[in-house]
């Protein structure tokens, strides 16, 4: 194909002309929607249709003259390979939530001019960096253009999907307490109404769950709670006249989704806005009422629901074992056929999806399946697609990263699995990065211990050897919600007093080893936060441990037990206990005997 009629240098063409007529010197699509989700919805998808880059993260910046895409580790080779050719530089970053394209920006672009980002789906704490920055160095930002509309004709429309009630028993806690709760937190910052945009909280608050989002159970709605009531800014026709009737009864009124900055814009003397400045846009932002009062601080929905109930928790152990019993029967399958019919990477994503799709509860992915054999394991984002993937043969590493939503839970689980024969190097590298996830699952800290703190348990055992992973360890996860969830985060993260570590939250660990064009190794469980029974009794105040909740066997094939000491092969031999104890009922027939065979003691 001649790349200087490729489709996105013909759209960056296009750009830069509405660019001139606007004079802007430059526009920057960050990967978000108004609400800030991780996964979007195709309507605001535009840094991928611009750039042609697919990775859910990356920031695009477009000038008169150049063009970059900004992405960390996780990304680069992918990246090198889909920008090949539209005249997008890949700009490498250290982490996702590097901000090296606002010095870019600065930096580039003459005092005077213009730079352009819709503010409908920019940060506002991000734009208040942006702002400063440019203001700065002379250059001024407009917040009022969605300059992807002039140029993209077919882009997609709201989704449509209805929206449908998380039910008891599994939605343990009512709508009207969760009101209650979130009233509390608007009490103790000294608010009268609050704001809130991110979709998972929404669900969470309102017992409310969709499928606007891919793999996230959520719909694209605004919240603002009131003293005694709250208003639900959704689209028409998603929620029917039943379910309005019963959120009428909790006192939560339904409004157009494209009321909510209106309803801002009515606040005035006497309101006191509590918004979550990370949580919430600048666009929407700027219509709050002058005379209202804005208080900024985290959403106490937030926090509230990374704390899950003794309730839930319980619904989310049978969840895991559901999940444990589904990949039981998906490798047996695997280990049967292997070498026995053409096994690919896509192969893998149906088999294991059909097997989930047969458990009690199962709603939908939590996540795409990252199948990566060999140099494809080595990219952390990995997706097989119909044009590219490969065929399971021969001798290497197989990494599997997969998930499921079910009602009464979310779950995200790796595992990597000999194919054929694996080399020496191979098995070190598998059993240090073992290491580090065991490391982690078996530490004892103090209640109220900053996650980031925790960050470098996992990855002692690597940088032992020299060895590092450019992505976090660990990520909070939601019940039946979204897979990546705050606020707690184990990694490199600059840490803040909202990641404190409470009871009844559930983190993964996965700590990873990636040699490009030769394999990928990472080994994931998600932990629960509970209490710890210590020697001193709580003299030291409280303490908490990880209870492993993930089901399924690690394979001790890939292992080099020259590497691993007598407590760490007891910790593995006593968690393959656990997992043969809590899945032999759910299985039979090849997958019991698969099970029985995976968790042999070592």
């Amino acid at each position: 194909m001649d790349t200087r009629t490729s489709p996105i240098r013909l759209r960056l063409t296009q750009l830069r002309e509405v660019l001139a007529h606007e004079k802007v010197h430059a526009l920057l699509v960050p990967s978000a929607d108004p609400h800030l989700s991780e996964y979007l919805p195709g309507r605001w998808q535009g840094r991928e249709w611009l750039s042609g880059f697919t990775g859910s993260m990356g920031t695009l910046v477009v000038t008169v003259t150049e063009a970059a895409l900004f992405a960390d580790s996780r990304y680069w080779e992918q990246a090198e390979a889909e920008l090949a050719g539209t005249g997008i530089d890949l700009v490498k970053i250290a982490t996702g939530t590097a901000t090296t394209f606002i010095d870019w920006l600065a930096g580039r672009v003459p005092a005077g001019e213009t730079v352009a980002v819709d503010g409908q789906v920019l940060g506002l704490g991000l734009g208040g960096q942006l702002q400063r920055a440019l203001g700065a160095a002379g250059v001024v930002l407009r917040t009022d253009l969605d300059l992807l509309d002039a140029i993209w004709p077919d882009r997609p429309a709201l989704p449509a999907q209805p929206v449908y009630e998380h039910l008891p028993p599994m939605a343990a806690q009512s709508r009207a307490d969760k009101l209650a709760s979130v009233r509390d937190g608007m009490a103790r910052a000294g608010a009268t109404h609050h704001f809130v945009s991110t979709v998972d909280d929404i669900a969470w608050i309102t017992n409310l769950r969709g499928s606007d989002v891919t793999y996230n159970p959520v719909f694209l709605a605004h919240l603002l709670v009131e003293p005694a009531g709250a208003t639900l800014f959704v689209g028409d026709g998603k929620i029917d006249a039943a379910l309005a009737a019963t959120l009428a009864a909790d006192g939560v009124r339904l409004a157009p989704y494209a009321g909510a900055a209106a309803a801002l814009a009515r606040l005035g003397g006497g309101d006191t806005l509590l918004i979550d400045p990370r949580r919430v846009t600048w666009g929407l932002r700027e219509k709050v009422g002058t005379g209202a009062a804005v208080v900024e601080a985290i959403n106490p929905s937030t926090l509230l629901k990374s704390r899950k109930t003794a309730a839930e928790a319980a619904f989310v152990r049978e969840a895991m074992a559901e999940d444990g019993a589904a990949m039981c029967e998906f490798y047996a399958w695997f280990e049967g056929a292997l070498g026995q019919e053409r096994i690919t990477e896509l192969t893998i994503d149906e088999k294991l999806s059909a097997a989930r799709a047969r458990r009690a509860g199962f709603v939908g992915l939590s996540f795409s399946t990252i199948a990566g054999f060999n140099a494809n394991g080595a990219m952390p984002h990995y997706r097989a697609t119909a044009e590219s993937h490969a065929v399971i043969e021969g001798d290497g590493l197989l990494l599997i990263d997969s998930g499921g939503q079910y009602l009464g839970g979310t779950t995200d689980i790796t595992r990597v699995w000999p194919i054929g024969n694996v080399s020496a190097a191979m098995k070190r590298d598998y059993t240090l990065v073992l290491k580090g996830t065991m490391n982690l699952s078996r530490a004892r800290f103090p209640r109220g211990t900053l996650s980031p703190m925790l960050d470098s348990l996992a990855r002692f055992p690597l940088w032992a050897e020299g060895i590092e992973f450019g992505h976090g360890t660990g990520h909070g996860v939601g019940y039946f919600l979204n897979v990546h969830e705050g606020p707690q985060s184990i990694s490199k993260a600059v840490p803040d007093a909202h990641m404190a570590m409470e009871p009844g939250m559930i983190t993964s660990i996965e700590p990873g080893v990636y040699r490009p064009g030769q394999w990928g190794v990472r080994i994931e469980n998600l932990v629960l936060n509970v209490p710890a029974a210590t020697p001193e009794a709580g003299a030291f105040g409280d303490f908490l441990e990880f209870e492993t909740l993930t089901l399924c066997p690690i394979d001790t094939r890939c292992i080099d037990r020259a590497l691993l000491r007598a407590d760490e092969i007891a910790w593995l031999n006593a968690y393959h206990a656990t997992v043969r104890e809590r899945l032999a009922p759910r299985v039979g027939g090849a997958a019991l005997a698969w099970l029985t065979a995976r968790t042999q003691p070592i």
